[in-house]
């Protein structure tokens, strides 16, 4: 056993996820923006949302890293798709008012959902994965099967426990902020992800201008 190896790729794992959980980005938009409009466990909810995105991309990500990297075609599409969920969800951010009662717990019921579909949709995770985590866990695979599952359970861990850490520390001044800084936050929330919609169309469009 590659204790080294081991060793070495949870490190990479964590430092990893640490830099992905706090990296802004329509995840952590989104973990920002439920936790605003339905408390902690909403955010907490769709911070998890890599445990059942990531977690199929690591397993196919060993092996079809090489034929993702010379068929953009999946990519094309999940960024034009993305960019106009992302353009939804963005414009939805300038209406949200502050939810009061039971309504935390209906918002919460959804936000698993939304999560889940916001990085589905993200095209970044995919360029991750197939052309970053996977061929590092293939390589590191061949000598110690053992350390592309340290890796991959050290960078799920900490990306989620970031994004719960965030949400924990938005949801303590929720209820200590004006409707209108209240109702600000999230209009910046809506910008930030008009934003990435743009980024996500223009990745689609350099995409298909470069051919398939």
């Amino acid at each position: 056993m590659e204790i080294d190896l081991i060793l070495a790729l949870t490190l990479a794992g964590i430092t990893l996820g640490l830099v992905e959980g706090i990296k802004p980005g329509p995840l952590l938009t989104m973990v920002i923006k439920e936790t605003l409009s339905g408390g902690l466990r909403a955010g907490a909810w769709t911070a998890a949302a890599p445990i059942f995105t990531d977690g199929p991309l690591i397993i196919i990500s060993l092996l079809a890293a090489s034929w993702f990297a010379t068929e953009p075609k999946a990519l094309f599409a999940i960024s034009i798709i993305g960019g106009l969920f992302l353009i939804k969800m963005g414009i939805d951010c300038f209406s949200i008012v502050p939810p009061e009662g039971d309504e935390l717990l209906t918002d919460a019921k959804g936000a698993f959902q939304r999560g889940l579909l916001i990085n589905l949709l993200n095209p970044n995770v995919y360029v991750f994965w197939f052309l970053i985590g996977g061929p590092l866990m293939a390589s590191a695979a061949a000598e110690e099967p053992l350390a592309p599952v340290a890796y991959a359970l050290s960078f799920l861990i900490s990306i989620i426990l970031v994004k719960i850490f965030i949400a924990y520390m938005f949801d303590k001044t929720r209820g200590n902020i004006s409707i209108k800084m209240y109702k600000n936050t999230l209009s910046l929330c809506g910008v930030a992800m008009l934003i990435f919609a743009i980024v996500f169309i223009i990745q689609g469009i350099e995409i298909w201008a470069n051919g398939f």
